[in-house]
């Protein structure tokens, strides 16, 4: 049995996914320990998010919001609770596909861009393509559009060196969404940037965003971001709670 049909007999009954959250977190528990105590992190946690919707995390250093990133993002297992990617329930999946699902699905940015130093802003882009398998053409093609599309077309060659750090930012989006992903997750995207660099990358984000269909969660401590957003949740007690 191939990853691809194990992947649809794990489906839940849901039969209209467009009417479907894209990631739905339900009673999502995860804690840790430290010591001999214990330290509840997620109880309970619950949040869904549809297509083209934005929804800013915004909540205290040390409330969890890198670890609900991690387990909408399969990176991390609950303790306990559901995670569904477009009506899948993952909890019951391999490693295998997990990583599938991580790969053709979910696009990752975060406050640091993490991008490779020997490789120019478009070969950094072109990687996780080429890694999914399509071929140099598609990939050279795909890349040059995205970064053109984020205001990169003249920095194609350069390497992270020689970019801005709202530059390099852009590129890690780019390379997020390579792959055409449905769910786009960012831990702080513009915590290492100046105000108005942070606001100009943050609305390129945001364009992409609503202009691809994806469900976005974006944690930040920014206030003028999370308003320029969809929705704003916030962690208060290991539950997630709308904050408007």
């Amino acid at each position: 049995m191939d990853d691809t049909t194990a992947i649809g007999e794990a489906a839940t009954s849901i039969t209209d996914k467009e009417e479907q959250p894209v990631v739905f977190l339900h009673g999502i528990c995860r804690h840790f320990r430290q010591g001999d105590s214990r330290l509840d992190i997620l109880k309970e946690a619950e949040l869904a998010v549809w297509p083209g919707q934005s929804v800013a995390l915004v909540a205290p250093s040390g409330s969890g919001k890198s670890t609900l990133l991690h387990i909408a993002g399969l990176l991390e297992h609950p303790d306990a609770g559901e995670v569904y990617i477009d009506a899948i329930a993952t909890s019951q999946l391999t490693d295998v596909q997990r990583t599938r699902i991580r790969r053709t699905e979910i696009g990752f940015v975060y406050q640091f861009h993490h991008l490779l130093p020997e490789f120019s802003a478009l070969e950094n882009v072109m990687l996780p393509q080429l890694i999914r398998g399509l071929s140099r053409a598609e990939a050279v093609s795909r890349g040059t559009e995205l970064l053109a599309y984020l205001g990169l077309k003249d920095r194609l060659a350069h390497r992270p060196a020689e970019l801005s750090g709202g530059e390099q930012q852009r590129v890690a989006i780019a390379r997020a969404v390579a792959n055409a992903p449905r769910i786009l997750l960012a831990d702080e995207p513009t915590g290492n940037l100046d105000a108005r660099t942070a606001d100009h990358v943050f609305s390129t984000f945001n364009q992409l965003v609503r202009a691809s269909g994806l469900a976005a969660i974006i944690a930040t401590h920014n206030m003028d971001i999370a308003a320029q957003m969809d929705r704003r949740v916030t962690i208060r007690d290991g539950a997630v709670l709308e904050l408007d």
